[in-house]
């Protein structure tokens, strides 16, 4: 029976692009650690920090990774290190939006979304006073990365868990924020734009859309969640459709139908398509 739990539950997030999290442990630098040790939590650092972005060797903060093996750092420092370093303010403070930056400071340094647009004012505030280093201090140095990561654990993204003092609001957020590991938070749908302004203005959550692949991996419509895929509302999608006989129809062979419509169109065409026993073949950005 645990067993068969487990299986659903990999399913299930393998659909809403976050498998990577199903069996994952925390990441910890723990005492008399060994080299292989030491360069996993490294790496898990950078992939944390930079979303998944590919990191040239020319870029790495060697400096920071020996201090860190030499025991003068934690991982904390090197996080701050990675979050102060020109190679952070080039790949996501100099290219977005500052609402879109601090989606990404809470993302990379929390794990989480912001919850509310008190915390999106906090922060803007926070940077037009006082600056880029103490934006980002302001993560790293609060009790909430304290309690969730101290000084040795690597930063990851549990907003996909219920945990104490977290909103579960943030739930249905984080899907906004993270598309899974195949995507980086440069690559995703809708590029450098804010993903959370209206929702957090509005002070509502959005529903959970599964990434396109999920949907177009599943052998029906009835095993997937019905919606967009989280992507960018001025995109054109193709959705391209086998559709079965109607019952009393002399028609035996089953024809192939292709729609064309705008990410508001997805949820409702998915629909219709259900109800007239079609089968989606594949969704694609048109």
């Amino acid at each position: 029976m645990a067993g068969a739990v487990k299986m659903a539950g990999l399913i299930t997030a393998s659909r809403l692009g976050i498998e990577a999290f199903s069996e994952s442990e925390k990441v910890e630098l723990r005492t008399h650690w060994t080299e292989e040790e030491l360069q996993g939590v490294i790496r898990a650092t950078y992939r944390q920090m930079l979303g998944n972005d590919h990191l040239m060797a020319s870029e790495r903060l060697i400096s920071a990774e020996s201090l860190l093996r030499q025991g003068k750092i934690t991982v904390r420092d090197f996080v701050r290190t990675i979050a102060q370093s020109e190679l952070y303010r080039e790949k996501f403070f100099h290219s977005n939006p500052q609402i879109r930056f601090i989606e990404l400071n809470y993302k990379h340094l929390l794990g989480r979304a912001p919850y509310d647009e008190s915390e999106i004012a906090f922060h803007v505030d926070l940077y037009n006073t006082q600056g880029y280093e103490a934006e980002i201090n302001s993560y790293i140095d609060s009790p909430e990365y304290q309690e969730s990561f101290g000084d040795w654990v690597v930063p990851y993204y549990r907003g996909f868990g219920s945990q104490r003092g977290q909103k579960t609001v943030g739930f249905n957020r984080m899907f906004r924020l993270y598309r899974g590991y195949a995507n980086s938070d440069r690559a995703q749908f809708g590029k450098n734009r804010a993903r959370l302004t209206q929702e957090v203005a509005q002070n509502i959550p959005m529903p959970i859309f599964p990434p396109i692949s999920a949907v177009s991996r599943s052998v029906s419509l009835s095993s997937a969640l019905v919606g967009a895929a989280g992507g960018d509302r001025d995109q054109l999608y193709r959705i391209q459709v086998t559709q079965r006989a109607m019952a009393g129809s002399p028609q035996v062979r089953l024809s192939n139908t292709e729609y064309l419509v705008s990410y508001e169109q997805l949820s409702t065409t998915l629909q219709k398509i259900n109800r007239l026993g079609g089968k989606v073949v594949s969704i694609t950005a048109a």
